[in-house]
């Protein structure tokens, strides 16, 4: 029988991780097929450039690897990484990291709609670009290709709060699926 191959991710994030969580829960030590291989995907670092992102305590709490620190250290550490997922790194990644490296980013609004910061927020105030957008890091905010997208309605008189709930549980589903055809798996 052959062995089994595996492929490794890191993880980049700058605050509380539920989808940093989210990404170690649906695809670390899972298994799946690419043509007629076996694939193994290993989160192997998670890294963050906020020291006080309460993403460091679900990285305890889940024992995986974590670094705190600045962009040039992230390179080095993401050595054999196929790819990094962004899972709301609040930095854009500088062209030094991308020549390392393949990335891939969450954002809370229907792409081209509403990048950068706060999308959130605007997209909800001006009832357009409502939804969440998985793309490839790009040397420009938010604009590399798609990966995967969903758009999302407002309830009648639906709250921010509300709005944001369902927000996440979108990014919740969409990012592993994307992070997959990013990688060209499938399941078993």
């Amino acid at each position: 029988m052959p062995a089994m191959h595996s492929l490794r991710l890191g993880i980049l994030f700058s605050g509380e991780g539920s989808n940093m969580q989210n990404l170690i829960e649906k695809l670390h030590q899972k298994v799946y097929w690419q043509q007629d291989k076996e694939i193994r995907l290993e989160i192997v670092l998670c890294a963050t450039n906020n020291p006080k992102a309460g993403g460091i305590k679900r990285c305890e709490n889940l024992n995986m690897p974590y670094i705190v620190g600045a962009e040039d250290n992230f390179i080095s550490a993401f050595k054999g990484c196929v790819l990094v997922l962004c899972a709301g790194y609040l930095k854009i990644l500088s062209p030094k990291f991308l020549a390392h490296y393949k990335a891939i980013n969450i954002h809370p609004s229907f792409l081209p709609q509403h990048k950068g910061a706060n999308a959130l927020k605007r997209s909800f105030s001006s009832q357009s670009g409502l939804g969440v957008s998985v793309h490839w890091v790009s040397d420009e905010l938010d604009n590399g290709k798609l990966i995967l997208q969903e758009s999302l309605s407002l309830k009648p008189q639906e709250s921010l709060e509300s709005y944001t709930q369902r927000v996440h549980a979108l990014e919740h589903k969409l990012y592993p699926q994307a992070s997959l055809r990013a990688l060209g798996l499938r399941h078993a």
